[in-house]
């Protein structure tokens, strides 16, 4: 899979300082410690930012089916504007994954309707702030469903 080579490039932490220590606290411990942003159930997510084609990485909370699918929220705490990873997905929808020490990668889809619904459930009841998020903004929050590439 050549694409997800890209992968192999340079990492640039976020410039956010509790974002880039959240990722390192993930990757020393391979994600057995709670994390202070995201909680006890958490993993890592690897884009390709849509401009500088570097690695970016950023915690979020684990929301998978149990079959090796997951989804991201663009919830960023019910802000008025998506996290800068939600542009990195739709402009180069692939992505890479740290669920504790497992790293794979991943092609991603952005959902909407009756799947959107059924993962939104699923987010919910891992982190029910969720629906708050929701309720404080008026966007509607993006959620990208993740598939085992290859």
């Amino acid at each position: 899979m050549a694409a997800f080579e890209a992968f192999d490039a340079d990492y640039e932490p976020s410039p956010w300082e509790p974002i880039a220590a959240e990722v390192e606290l993930y990757e020393r411990s391979g994600g057995s410690e709670p994390s202070a942003v995201v909680g006890d159930h958490w993993i890592v997510l690897w884009t390709l930012g849509a401009k500088s084609g570097k690695v970016r990485k950023t915690p979020l909370v684990r929301v998978a089916d149990g079959e090796g699918h997951y989804a991201v929220i663009g919830s960023q705490g019910g802000a008025p504007t998506s996290p800068q990873w939600v542009h990195n997905l739709r402009a180069k929808p692939m992505a890479r994954l740290q669920d504790g020490s497992e790293v794979r990668d991943f092609t991603v889809r952005e959902v909407s309707g009756d799947e959107k619904a059924t993962w939104w459930a699923r987010a919910v009841a891992v982190w029910p702030d969720y629906d708050d998020y929701q309720a404080a903004t008026e966007r509607s929050i993006p959620l990208f469903v993740l598939a085992p590439a290859g």
